[in-house]
């Protein structure tokens, strides 16, 4: 017998919590500058509850061959990735309307 999700009772299989979870994000790409004028890729907006983080960190810095890491609900990237981030976040399923890229 499979498991089944506690949020929307189907079977693990078919769960569509992650995936609903995707598109009602309002995930903000911005960058910050730390000391010595470097860069940071900032990913704000995701929820910890709904989607695996650490996951999506792992595979933004594989894409972006970069350093990153997660603090407080929020994706830390070295260097100026904004342009790049969206695309990769369209391609796992978020939606393109809930991602802003800030200046």
């Amino acid at each position: 017998m499979s498991k089944i999700c506690s949020k929307c009772g189907l079977p693990e299989e078919l769960c569509v919590c992650q995936s609903i979870a995707k598109e009602s994000q309002k995930i903000i790409v911005k960058i910050e500058k730390r000391k010595f004028g470097r860069k940071y890729t900032i990913v704000e907006g995701l929820d910890k509850t709904e989607i695996d983080i650490i996951q999506l960190t792992k595979k933004l810095k594989a894409e972006l061959a970069c350093g990153g890491t997660t603090k407080s609900n929020r994706i830390e990237l070295q260097g100026d990735h904004q342009k790049s981030v969206k695309k990769i976040l369209i391609a796992q399923g978020f939606a393109p309307e809930t991602i802003e890229v800030q200046n």
